[in-house]
């Protein structure tokens, strides 16, 4: 399978009336992969049931859950990293610096080396 992209139009950003347009390639998403289907993927490569494959990614799901929102780190190995962040608004001293300068809460993911490798490997294919 392969990356597919297409030229997609874009101004320049910062210049008034969009500046010189230009083309980008911009990737062509494919479908979303839901759970059933990952979890009969992961029974070709593995000796458990899809009832024990669902359960362990429920149950991964709760604990990434958990560990985000007591603000830990969850590092996946090859996979990558899951932590939490947050965007605030400023203040003049650190003192005035409160909870209520927290406009959004979110998670960052940093991808692993496997990951990594398997987009550095992937071929394009232009739709």
């Amino acid at each position: 399978m392969a990356i597919t992209f297409k030229a997609q139009e874009r101004s320049e950003p910062g210049v008034a009336g969009g500046g010189v347009k230009r083309y980008y390639a911009s990737i062509v998403l494919g479908k979303e992969v839901s759970v059933d289907a990952l979890v009969k993927e992961i029974e070709k490569f593995s000796s458990l049931s899809e009832p024990d494959i669902r359960g362990a990614i429920l149950a991964l799901e709760n604990v990434i859950q958990e560990k985000l929102s007591d603000g830990h780190i969850v590092r996946l190995d090859k996979i990558g990293s899951f932590y939490p962040a947050l965007s605030s608004s400023p203040s003049d001293t650190p003192g005035e610096v409160s909870a209520a300068n927290v406009k959004k809460v979110g998670i960052n993911y940093r991808p692993g080396s496997r990951i990594i490798a398997g987009l550095k490997n992937a071929t394009l294919k232009k739709a």
